[in-house]
């Protein structure tokens, strides 16, 4: 799971539903572990948002979550052991010692965009200044003063090159001259996600890593520690991050990018969202519509894709529409129960709506669409047009409502035969398709557009 600073990403969700299947599909199992080892930003009110979103698209774990914070101790340990080993070295570098290097580069940096160039002097100093960190203390044979407070820091290999065969980025190679020597431990004994990570991985037997692209430079700088430790590395597979429609990574200013508002505000159900996000990254041929059981069965690395997706509500409503018309009235109406437009209604009401769920839920892709078709059920008369119902009902449709009007009036048969017969007539008599006059006399009836069938 995501470090627990803030609600579920959609990102994070899609994340771990290839985990969970990937875990599914290979008879293995799919484990949760909470990373809240930076105190000052983690919160319980983001752990048990993180642990609500999954448990809502059915992606619990096999066993209970792990508080990466209740195995600092463990991770302390696997640091001095990588001291022992030679892997890493002790450092008193402040982190203002730090700064001050960043701060000098900067200086030069400007001097040198001011001034053309820089002297053969400066120039040497901004390229150390500029190198992967590389403290001096890297040398066993330099004391340490005493009393210092030290950080454990990494010691990367003074030459060659690290090469990761990735299942979906392929296979990438970086010399260890171009890594920093990292801080596995800090000042204060508390280790850094860095460490903290690669323990919690080989402790819980983590064969098979799922995550964003974004930490797809970590892996570098993780390998080390399992070559430090002599253990079995994971199979890594970095998924390019999901995008809006203008190619850019997935923010706020797209719409929702929390899970709780494409359940909550938005009205999603767990089965669309999460057959959604199975396609978004992830494809098998051209099926759009795949259930939990042909995804576990179909489900393999091979079928992700290197390329970023793009958000698309419309496919997503497509999708949500067919478990719409799947889902149990009983269900959504519970559903509907919780929305603020259904508050304070009378039970002959929702008796009503009950009764005509069946049909309401047809052309619903979500719970607020069929909120909205409900409306002529809830909403006292004259019921007021809304948005494109609003503009559907033009003069021209006017004028056609008014005259078929005496024609409906005169049905004996008030039966849906009966009605779809006389509108046909209509139709026919006046030279025009029903779909000129069946979406016009769908908004009049309900209010709103889509609506329920009128007959």
């Amino acid at each position: 799971a995501p470090s627990p600073t803030g609600y579920l990403h959609i990102g994070g969700a899609r994340t771990a539903l290839f985990s969970w299947l990937y875990a599914r599909a290979k008879g293995g199992k799919f484990l949760l572990r909470i990373e809240d080892t930076d105190k000052e930003r983690s919160t319980q009110e983001a752990i048990d948002a993180i642990l609500d979103g999954l448990n809502w698209l059915g992606l619990g774990g096999d066993e209970p979550p792990i508080l990466q914070s209740s195995r600092m101790g463990r991770h302390a340990q696997v640091a001095h052991e990588l001291i022992e080993r030679g892997a890493a070295y002790r450092c008193p570098v402040t982190p203002e010692e730090l700064q001050q290097r960043r701060d000098a580069a900067e200086l030069l940096q400007k001097k040198k965009a001011a001034d053309g160039g820089l002297s053969a002097e400066d120039a040497a100093t901004l390229d150390e200044l500029t190198r992967p960190f590389r403290s001096p203390w890297r040398d066993p044979a330099k004391p340490l003063p005493p009393s210092a407070a030290t950080v454990v820091r990494l010691r990367m290999p003074d030459s060659g090159e690290l090469t990761v065969t990735d299942h979906v980025q392929g296979t990438v190679s970086r010399k260890f001259a171009d890594l920093d020597d990292l801080v596995l431990l800090r000042s204060d004994g508390t280790p850094t996600y860095m460490l903290a990570v690669v323990v919690d991985d080989h402790d819980m037997g983590v064969t098979h890593v799922i995550r964003g692209d974004d930490h797809f430079l970590n892996t570098f700088r993780q390998l080390p520690i399992y070559l430090g430790m002599g253990w079995p590395q994971p199979e890594y597979s970095h998924v390019p991050l999901i995008h809006g429609q203008d190619g850019k990574k997935l923010s706020k200013r797209h719409g929702a990018t929390a899970v709780d508002e494409y359940r909550d505000v938005l009205g999603y159900l767990p089965e669309g969202m999460k057959n959604y996000l199975l396609r978004l990254g992830w494809s098998h041929g051209d099926d759009e519509i795949i259930p939990e059981t042909k995804a576990i069965e179909w489900f393999d690395l091979d079928g992700l894709n290197k390329a970023p997706a793009r958000l698309d509500f419309a496919k997503l409503d497509s999708v949500n529409k067919h478990y719409m018309a799947e889902a149990a009235e009983g269900g959504l109406f519970e559903l509907l129960l919780n929305r603020p437009e259904m508050q304070g209604q009378s039970a002959t009401v929702m008796e009503r709506i009950l009764a005509a769920l069946p049909t309401l839920k047809s052309r619903a892709a979500n719970i607020v669409q069929l909120a909205e078709q409900a409306r002529f059920l809830t909403d006292l008369r004259p019921i007021t047009l809304t948005g494109k119902a609003a503009d559907q009902v033009n003069e021209e449709a006017r004028g056609r409502l008014k005259a078929l009007l005496p024609q409906l009036e005169g049905v004996a048969d008030w039966s849906e035969p009966s009605i779809k017969s006389e509108l046909t007539r209509f139709c026919e008599q006046n030279g025009i398709s029903l779909g000129k006059i069946g979406p016009v006399l769908r908004a009049v009836l309900t209010g709103g557009a889509p609506a329920p069938d009128i007959a």
